[in-house]
């Protein structure tokens, strides 16, 4: 058999509560947005081919990079004019046949009632492959539309591999709210930790999994939308705006939603009245998320100021 780079493997989960039944998953129906995979927590990049709902409403995710992170290895021939692929690791192996929904599982038939199939060069088969072929868990979050595999502790930003740095090119902002710069323990903070909003989810003070725009389709007041796992809600954040200043933003406790599922959504105004009330920044037009540069979590590290990237700056 030839080998080559891992191809693929895909997935399909029961959108309602993660759970497999008759050997596939049906999505619900106004399901939307990007699927996300995420391996130990941590996200795989889908360069080309990327996760879909097929006709039956099974999510279908490539698995190349997903084989590549758990160490297996892929190998692909043509048997009678079908493309049969096999996925082996040190424990399992895996034989499938693109077009069918039976594959074998360590010697074993298994059906997945979805056909394996080959699109933009990539072959997709059932998620649950990964679970009973590769002896991965594997649960659906219909909340994020994210399938974790393996373990679902969020990392900290330092085992992501990011460093503290220096908060004084970023004082600037501070002048008029000194006491952002100080802990719980009223200790100064020397440093600041900067990252993107592709290195979600991660653990602060408590699991930030989202960090989205959302306008109320009623009123149509903008806010910045936080899921995190958390009994209480996501905290307290500060915007460091293009004007040079920092506005203070409470979770609107009237808005928060309980997901059910250990995670909350909590609300935060972009622009808000009290900037003027309380600071007396007065604006010539009202704050948009295009003039917010980094979010800052307040009491995020005891150790340093944790402050993302806006990626709505500037848009």
């Amino acid at each position: 058999m030839k080998k080559i780079a891992p191809l693929c493997l895909a997935g399909a989960l029961l959108l309602s509560g993660g759970l497999f039944a008759n050997g596939s998953a049906t999505a619900a129906a106004s399901s939307t947005g990007n699927i996300e995979v995420l391996l130990n927590a941590k996200k795989i990049q889908f360069p080309d081919a990327k996760p879909y709902q097929d006709a039956q409403g099974s999510v279908m995710v490539p698995i190349r990079f997903v084989s590549e992170a758990l160490g297996a290895e892929v190998g692909w021939e043509k048997v009678n004019g079908q493309m049969t692929v096999s996925v082996n690791n040190e424990k399992h192996n895996v034989q499938m046949t693109v077009g069918q929904k039976v594959a074998k599982v360590d010697g074993q038939d298994k059906s997945y009632g979805t056909k394996i199939e080959l699109k933009q060069n990539r072959t997709f088969v059932p998620l649950r492959l990964v679970s009973e072929g590769l002896g991965q868990p594997v649960e659906w979050d219909k909340i994020g539309r994210w399938v974790w595999i393996g373990e679902k502790k969020a990392p900290t930003l330092e085992e992501l591999g990011l460093k503290p740095v220096s908060i004084e090119p970023y004082r600037k902002w501070f002048t008029k709210k000194q006491y952002l710069l100080k802990n719980l323990e009223d200790q100064p903070y020397k440093s600041t930790l900067i990252f993107k909003i592709t290195d979600l989810p991660t653990s602060l003070v408590r699991d930030i999994y989202s960090i989205e725009p959302y306008t109320d389709p009623k009123t149509k007041v903008p806010y910045l939308k936080v899921r995190a796992k958390t009994t209480s809600g996501a905290g307290n954040l500060f915007y460091l705006t293009n004007k040079n200043d920092i506005r203070y933003r409470n979770p609107i406790d009237s808005l928060t939603i309980n997901n059910g599922d250990g995670t909350k959504y909590s609300f935060y105004k972009i622009w808000s009245s009290a900037d003027e009330d309380l600071d007396g920044i007065v604006d010539d037009k009202r704050l948009t998320i295009k003039d917010i540069e980094y979010i800052g979590f307040r009491f995020g590290s005891p150790d340093y100021i944790p402050m993302m990237i806006s990626p709505w700056k500037g848009k």
